[in-house]
C-alpha cells in the first residue's frame, strides 16, 4: 500500500554508467499538517542475495575475498574484504541467482537452500533489497575451483574457515561486511553451527 503522506514529484537520471543514480524530488505531509518538498539522491543498482554456506560436521563456512574499491578508498587499505558469497538478481528469482551465484564464486554447486530474511542493506541512499540464505555444503558439491566469472572482472578467492574462527575474525576487524556479519551471528544465534 503507497504512503498517502507521500507524492512523488520527478525523478531526475544523474548517472546510468555502472547503475542508476537518481536525484528524486517528492511532496511529504508532516504531522503538523504541513507539505514540505524534499530531494534526494537514490542509487538503484537493483535487488541481490547472499548465502552463508556452512558444514556442521567440519565446523566449516565458504566466504570469499575480493578487491572492493568502495572500500579502498574509504580507508581499507588493501581494499581486499572477506564475506559470504553474493550477486545481483539479474532479472533471476533470488533462489536461482544465489545456486547460480554460488557456483560461479565458490565451485560448490548446491540444490537445497533455506531463505531466513530480507533486508534494505543502506536504505538512507541505495534502494537494494537482498535476500539472505544459508545452505549446508559438503566436499562433494565442489564441481569447479570457483572464483567468479572472468568476463564480469571478478577475481575471488574461496576461503575455507572454521565457524569460530570466523567469530573472532568479527572481533578482530578481519570480517567487515555488513551482510556477512548478520548471516554468522544468525548461525550463532539460532544453534546452527
Amino acid at each position: 500500500m503507497k504512503n498517502p503522506n507521500i507524492t512523488l514529484l520527478n525523478t531526475e537520471i544523474l548517472s546510468d554508467n555502472w547503475y542508476t543514480l537518481n536525484k528524486v524530488t517528492y511532496s511529504v505531509s508532516k504531522k503538523d499538517g504541513t507539505t514540505e518538498t524534499q530531494s534526494r539522491e537514490a542509487y538503484d543498482r537493483g535487488n541481490g542475495a547472499v548465502i552463508l554456506l556452512y558444514n556442521k560436521v567440519s565446523n566449516t563456512v565458504i566466504l570469499t575475498r575480493q578487491f572492493r574499491l568502495p572500500t579502498y578508498i574509504n580507508g581499507n587499505e588493501t581494499g581486499m574484504l572477506i564475506e559470504a558469497c553474493a550477486g545481483l538478481l539479474d532479472n533471476d528469482n533470488p533462489e536461482d541467482c544465489i545456486k547460480r551465484e554460488t557456483e560461479e564464486e565458490t565451485g560448490y554447486k548446491i540444490s537445497k537452500v533455506e531463505k531466513i530474511f530480507e533486508a534494505y542493506m543502506s536504505p538512507g541512499s541505495v534502494t537494494e533489497i537482498l535476500y539472505f540464505f544459508i545452505a549446508e555444503y559438503s566436499n562433494e558439491m565442489k564441481i569447479t575451483d570457483g572464483g567468479g566469472l572472468e568476463e564480469e572482472g571478478e577475481n575471488i578467492e574461496v576461503l575455507e574457515l572454521s565457524f569460530e574462527e570466523t567469530l573472532k575474525m568479527i572481533d578482530t576487524g578481519e570480517i567487515k561486511d555488513a551482510k556477512t556479519i548478520m548471516l554468522l551471528q544468525h548461525l550463532r544465534i539460532k544453534g546452527i553451527m
